[in-house]
């Protein structure tokens, strides 16, 4: 409400003059005109309130009040609003509570501090009269501090606002207000573990601190700290139980820490509390999709489409699907999405890619062409990725994890033969290997799990000599390496909810940490997964990723980076000689039962048949290919690249990965060349 332009709306001044003139009824008419066509509006909401109180009809004031709390719950004048409410129909107790709520949203509302001071008064609490008094004077100076360091926060003048923050947590340390305001601002700076600190103090001290709550939920999530994140959230839907996006982000939480069911759940209540949200419909989507629920995906994404017609990712999300058609007026409704010129480019590119799948449905792989190369340069644009970067960092691997170095630290590692990790490129058909394996009645899929490379960055951290992961395990002793292990298996201990022995860890950019792999869980099973090089390249660049995979919107910069993943393989092959296992897509497709026997042989696992009928395994799925692994295999999409190999189009991949292509197995070549 502070940043609606009252100025400029001469409604609004028509409305503040007639109650300075006390024509309360002229208020009320104005406000209620306004209302009909905005019914969100906050300042004329309080406007109507106010002459609605002067008015005496203080069962529509009190109606009036509600409406404005579930606009913007945060706005201390609706709580001031109430409180004086309260107070005229004699309920004290209530108004104190009121009053003080406004006074925490904002210390600054002189008029609260004095009404709170009078109920305490006429409800017989003279012993806090005082206190209210004398509380509000010992705070002034530090809200004004606050303020002040809020104003340079806004602005993004960093420096001065921590200067001003800290001098005023210091002076007033139990002044919630400046202990948020310190946290956003570390968080803007990074420093979370001192803004989660500060946060949890705050909430210490004002429970109810619904602010500061959500900030501290948000923290978490943003630290992938997902279960503390929904106890927050849980803590705040108590608070706020009618705020339909509060439900949401408990249940995006739950979605995050992969409970689909409890996410679904409460993306309905939700739906329920406002069923015009058209985020809230496309993730409760994702969900269902998730779960293998399309019929119910589908209807979600296209109600979240009806709500808000340019909402680009719900096309693609359906695209996405893979095994899901476009009709002819979606079709046409992304074409003309793009004729919008204010179009930004990030819905210009999820449409681009959404067209390119529909066209290729329809065998139009000129069309299709053209849409994912247009999609993936503007994608490109707006990303930063340094292939030099990358290219260095491989040869760094292979420097440290040299055949002196594995044989040095051979066997010290944690000796838990649980993980089974499925590294590759992505679109390579890893997914499908994840499928068949956790279809076994020992193992237990979980997800794309980022711990590995938590547990690589964080042996950086406490170090004086700034040194970075893998330079980081040059003097690592041998507790160390049975440390990471544990501790990487303490880290995914949650995702195991089915108490199997085996689990599978399927994050394909785990290629990188093979050897960091090895070292700390020397038991640990890897899988390699691999597809013909050009239509490999092609899978990627076809996708648009949530996140990351930088690497596959152009091309030259896709090839060079599948040729350093095959120099990076090929060294892991050498110096962990028998130990990793090759699986191509090819071979599974053409021979599934040969290679699920030898899947299972590689893990040491008996054989289940039920690996074979991998696509009636019911489980959670989160990658790209979920629709297609509950499917029986089909041969569709081998060699798809030469489909689009017309106009010179694929000739880029075709040069540079030549080498490659020829050293593949004769299997492989004669399936897909």
């Amino acid at each position: 409400m502070d940043e609606y332009n009252k100025k400029e709306d001469v409604e609004y001044q028509q409305a503040v003059s007639a109650l300075k003139d006390k024509n309360y009824f002229l208020v009320n008419s104005i406000c209620e005109n306004r209302l009909l066509i905005e019914p969100s509006n906050a300042p004329f909401i309080k406007l109507k309130t106010s002459a609605l109180i002067n008015l005496n009809q203080l069962d529509l004031a009190r109606i009036n009040i509600e409406v404005g709390l579930k606009v913007d719950p945060n706005q201390a004048i609706f709580y001031e609003d109430l409180g004086g409410l309260e107070a005229i129909e004699g309920n004290h107790e209530s108004a104190i509570i009121a009053f003080k709520k406004a006074i925490q949203l904002n210390p600054r509302a002189s008029t609260a501090h004095r009404k709170l001071a009078q109920s305490l008064a006429d409800s017989g609490h003279n012993d806090e009269v005082d206190d209210a008094f004398q509380g509000y004077l010992e705070r002034d100076e530090a809200t004004e501090q606050v303020a002040i360091g809020a104003d340079h926060w806004r602005a993004g003048r960093v420096d001065e606002a921590v200067k001003i923050l800290i001098t005023a947590v210091r002076s007033y340390p139990d002044n919630v207000n400046a202990l948020r305001f310190l946290a956003l601002v570390y968080i803007d700076k990074n420093n979370l573990s001192d803004a989660e600190a500060l946060l949890r103090r705050a909430i210490g001290i004002a429970p109810d601190f619904t602010q500061a709550i959500d900030d501290l939920a948000r923290l978490l999530t943003k630290s992938n700290n997902w279960p503390e994140a929904i106890q927050y959230y849980t803590q705040l839907v108590a608070l706020k139980s009618d705020d339909a996006l509060t439900w949401a982000a408990l249940a995006n939480a739950y979605a995050k820490n992969g409970e689909c069911e409890q996410a679904i759940r409460y993306f309905k209540k939700s739906i329920t509390i406002n069923p015009d949200v058209p985020g809230v419909r496309m993730s409760i989507a994702h969900q269902l999709k998730t779960i293998g629920m399309q019929d119910a995906a589908l209807e979600n994404y296209r109600e979240s489409i009806r709500l808000k017609p340019d909402l680009a990712e719900s096309y693609w999300s359906m695209a996405n699907l893979k095994i899901f058609n476009f009709q002819p007026d979606e079709i046409k409704s992304m074409e003309n999405q793009l004729l919008n010129e204010s179009l930004d480019e990030d819905k210009r590119a999820h449409f681009h890619f959404s067209l390119g799948k529909a066209y290729e449905d329809l065998e139009d792989y000129k069309k299709a062409w053209q849409h994912y190369h247009e999609g993936n340069q503007l994608k490109r644009s707006a990303l930063y990725y340094d292939p030099v970067e990358n290219e260095k960092n491989i040869t760094t691997l292979i420097s440290i994890f040299n055949h002196d170095f594995v044989n040095n630290t051979r066997g010290l590692g944690n000796r838990s033969n649980a993980p089974i990790f499925i590294v590759g490129l992505p679109r390579s058909g890893s997914t499908l290997i994840e499928q068949i394996l956790s279809s076994h009645s020992h193992v237990e899929g979980t997800a794309e799990l980022p711990n590995i490379n938590i547990t690589t960055i964080s042996t950086s951290k406490y170090r004086n000599d700034r040194k970075q992961y893998p330079h980081t395990l040059e003097d690592f002793t041998d507790r160390d390496w049975k440390h990471y292990g544990k501790e990487y298996l303490d880290q995914t201990a949650h995702h195991r909810i089915e108490n199997k022995p085996y689990f599978i860890d399927k994050l394909p950019n785990n290629f990188n940490h093979v050897g960091w792999i090895k070292t700390i869980l020397p038991n640990a099973k890897i899988i390699v997964t691999r597809r013909h090089p050009i239509d490999s390249c092609l899978g990627a660049y076809k996708q648009l990723f949530a996140k990351g995979q930088e690497f596959t919107y152009d091309m030259f910069e896709l090839a060079e980076y599948y040729q350093n993943f095959i120099r990076l393989t090929e060294h892991w092959k050498q110096v962990y000689p028998g130990e990793l296992l090759e699986v191509h897509y090819e071979d599974t497709v053409n021979d599934l039962e040969g290679q699920v026997r030898r899947l299972l042989d590689f893990c040491g696992l008996p054989f289940d048949p039920q690996c074979l009928k991998f696509h009636e395994t019911k489980r959670a799925i989160r990658t790209a290919s979920s629709e297609q692994v509950r499917t029986p295999l089909y041969k569709g999409a081998l060699g798809l690249w030469k489909k689009y190999d017309h106009e010179g189009n694929l000739d880029l991949w075709q040069e540079a990965l030549a080498d490659i292509i020829d050293s593949l197995p004769e299997s492989v070549k004669l399936t897909s060349n």
